[in-house]
C-alpha cells in the first residue's frame, strides 16, 4: 500500500495526504459556515447553498449592448474548423486523460474514456467536428459541479473558499483542442504581450520574477529609488464579462465558428456546489471563465492582454497578478506612476473589472526614496515592507532570508507528515515521497531567490539531511555518504546545476521576456 502511494505520489500527491488523514481519522474540507443571518451552519446541504449563493454574488452584469467598444470582424483567411481536429489526435488525447481525476456532472469517468479510447475516438471525432462546424455546445458541457477549496483565514467565512468547476471530461477534450489551436494562432501573430507570463509556453512564475526584479535590482545598483505597486483584481476569473470578452476575441481575428463556439460555451452555464456529496440547487453563471476548465486561463489572458496599452511604467503580469514599477527621483516621477495607476483603474472600470484596494500595496525600494503616496479609486495605497509575490517573499531590501525560512518550515512540516504517517523506512518509499512532496518546496522558482548567506544555505540543506536520515540503515552515516548511497546531490549542487540550465535556456532563446537580463 505505502509503496504504491510513494510510486504514484509525483503524479497524484493527494494520495499521500488522503492516506495520512485516513489514519488520523481527520476530515479536511468545508468547515462550519456563517450564514448571512449570522448563524453557524453545519448541515452539508445548507453549507452548499451558502457557498453557491456567495460564489454567484460576485458575478458581473453587463448592459445589453456594447456601444463604445469597437469590434473588427475576423478575416475569412483563417483555418477552417474541419482541419482543427483529427480522429488520431482525439485517440491520443484519450490515452493521456488523467484517470485519477473525478468525473463531471455527466458522470462519465476519465478512466472509462481512457480504457475505451480506441473504440470511442471515432464517434467523439464526429461529435467534435459537428460542434466546431456549427458552433453549438452540448448542454452537458456547460454545467459544472463546483468544489469549494479553502484558501486561508477562517473556515467559517464563505469568502475564504475558491470555486473550482468540475466539468465534463469529454467537453474538456474539445476545450484542449481549441486551446492548442488558438495558442498556435496567437503565437504566429504575437498576440499575447511579453509582460504576461501566466499559462504561456516557456513562461512561468520564475521567468516573471527574474525579468521584473532584474529591472528593480539594476536600478537600485545604479543608486536610484524604485516604487513597485502590487495590484490585486477582486475575483478576477469570476467577473470577466462575457460580451466584452467576445469583443476582444473577435478583434484578434479568430475564426468565426470558433468565436461562436466559445460564445455558446460561455452562454447559459449553470453550476451547483457540492459539499461532502450533497448538492446545492443549480445557479446561472452570468460572468467569468470557469476555474478548473481547460480554456479558462487562455481566455483570461486574451481578455487582460491590453491592460498595458498606453502605460509608460513597467508592467509585469502573471494571469491576474499585476505589478507596476517605475524609478522615482522626483515628485514628477511619482506623478507619472500615479497617472499610469489611474489608467489601469480606468481600464478596470471600462471592462467591468475592479481592484481589491485593500490588498493593493506599494513597496518603496532604495535609500533615497521619497516615499510618495499613491491613490487607487480614491483610496491611499498601503505601504508594504514585504510582499508574497507569486509565492515568493520579497522585501524592500531584496533579501531572501525570509523566503528561505518559509520554504524550509513548509518542507519540514511535510517531512514530519511523512515520518509520522508512513510506517516503512524503505528507501524505495521514503525517497519518492521526499522527491515529489518535500523537495519541490525547496526548489520552487529557486533560480530567482537562491540563498547566498551561509545560514540560509544551511537551513535549506538541513531539510535534506533530515530526510536522508529517515531511510533505514542511514541513521549513523555522515551526510556525504548518505547522499552517495542514495544517489542524491546536495541542494546547493542542484541549485548550481539549475542555474546553468536556466542560463542556457535564456541564451538559447527559450525564455523570451520583455526585458534585457544581460545588460
Amino acid at each position: 500500500m505505502e509503496r504504491d502511494i510513494a510510486a504514484r505520489s509525483k503524479k497524484n500527491p493527494k494520495l499521500f495526504f488522503n492516506y495520512v488523514n485516513s489514519k488520523k481519522m481527520k476530515q479536511e474540507g468545508v468547515g462550519t459556515l456563517l450564514s448571512r443571518g449570522g448563524t453557524l451552519v453545519d448541515e452539508n446541504g445548507e453549507k452548499a447553498e451558502i457557498l453557491n449563493s456567495y460564489f454567484s454574488s460576485v458575478y458581473t452584469s453587463e448592459e445589453p449592448d456594447n456601444e463604445g467598444f469597437p469590434c473588427n470582424m475576423p478575416s475569412s483567411s483563417n483555418l477552417a474548423t474541419d482541419t482543427w481536429v483529427t480522429r488520431e489526435e482525439i485517440q491520443k488525447r484519450l490515452e493521456h486523460v488523467k484517470v485519477n481525476k473525478g468525473p463531471g456532472p455527466d458522470g462519465i469517468h476519465p478512466r472509462v474514456l481512457n480504457e475505451l479510447s480506441a473504440v470511442i475516438a471515432k464517434p467523439l471525432h464526429l461529435i467534435f467536428q459537428d460542434s466546431l462546424r456549427s458552433g453549438m455546445v452540448p448542454r452537458d458541457w456547460r454545467i459544472a459541479n463546483v468544489v469549494p477549496l479553502f484558501k486561508k483565514g477562517s473556515r467559517s467565512q464563505p469568502e475564504n473558499y475558491r470555486p473550482v468547476s468540475l466539468t465534463s471530461v469529454v467537453g474538456k477534450l474539445l476545450e484542449g483542442v481549441i486551446r492548442d489551436r488558438v495558442l498556435e494562432y496567437i503565437a504566429v501573430h504575437n498576440t499575447i504581450s511579453l509582460c504576461q507570463h501566466g499559462f504561456m509556453r516557456n513562461r512561468s512564475c520564475q521567468t516573471n520574477l527574474v525579468a521584473f526584479y532584474e529591472e528593480v535590482s539594476r536600478n537600485l545598483d545604479a543608486g536610484m529609488a524604485v516604487d513597485v505597486i502590487y495590484l490585486d483584481f477582486a475575483k478576477a476569473f469570476d467577473t470577466v464579462p462575457h460580451r466584452r470578452l467576445m469583443i476582444k476575441l473577435r478583434n484578434i481575428g479568430l475564426e468565426h465558428n470558433i468565436c461562436n463556439w466559445i460564445e455558446n460555451w460561455l452562454k447559459d452555464r449553470v453550476q451547483r456546489v457540492v459539499v461532502n456529496g450533497t448538492f446545492s440547487n443549480w445557479t446561472s453563471v452570468v460572468s467569468g471563465v470557469p476555474q478548473g476548465s481547460v480554456l479558462g486561463p487562455l481566455l483570461f489572458n486574451l481578455f487582460i492582454n491590453d491592460l498595458e496599452v498606453g502605460i509608460d511604467s513597467i508592467v509585469s503580469i502573471f494571469a491576474d497578478d499585476t505589478k507596476l514599477c517605475k524609478t522615482i527621483s522626483s515628485m514628477q516621477d511619482a506623478a507619472a506612476l500615479q497617472s499610469d495607476l489611474t489608467k489601469l483603474d480606468n481600464w478596470a472600470a471600462n471592462w467591468k473589472m475592479r481592484f481589491n484596494v485593500d490588498k493593493c500595496k506599494v513597496m518603496h525600494f532604495g535609500r533615497n526614496n521619497i516615499n510618495a503616496n499613491y491613490l487607487l479609486n480614491g483610496s491611499v495605497l498601503g505601504v508594504s515592507l514585504m510582499e508574497k509575490d507569486l509565492g515568493v517573499f520579497v522585501d524592500n531590501k531584496l533579501s531572501n532570508s525570509r523566503q528561505c525560512h518559509s520554504v524550509a518550515t513548509k518542507a519540514n512540516k511535510v517531512l514530519s507528515c511523512i515520518k509520522k504517517g508512513i510506517d516503512s523506512r524503505d528507501e524505495n518509499i521514503i525517497l519518492p515521497l521526499y522527491r515529489s512532496l518535500v523537495r519541490p518546496h525547496l526548489e520552487y522558482a529557486v533560480q530567482f531567490w537562491a540563498p547566498v548567506l551561509k545560514k540560509d544555505i544551511n537551513e535549506l540543506e538541513r531539510v535534506q539531511r533530515r530526510a536522508t536520515k529517515l531511510v533505514k540503515g542511514m541513521e549513523d552515516l555522515n551526510y556525504e555518504v548518505r547522499l552517495s548511497r542514495l544517489g542524491l546531490f546536495s541542494l546547493e549542487k542542484r541549485r548550481l546545476r539549475g542555474d546553468m540550465i536556466t542560463l542556457y535556456k535564456y541564451i538559447r532563446g527559450d525564455y523570451i521576456c520583455d526585458t534585457n537580463i544581460y545588460s
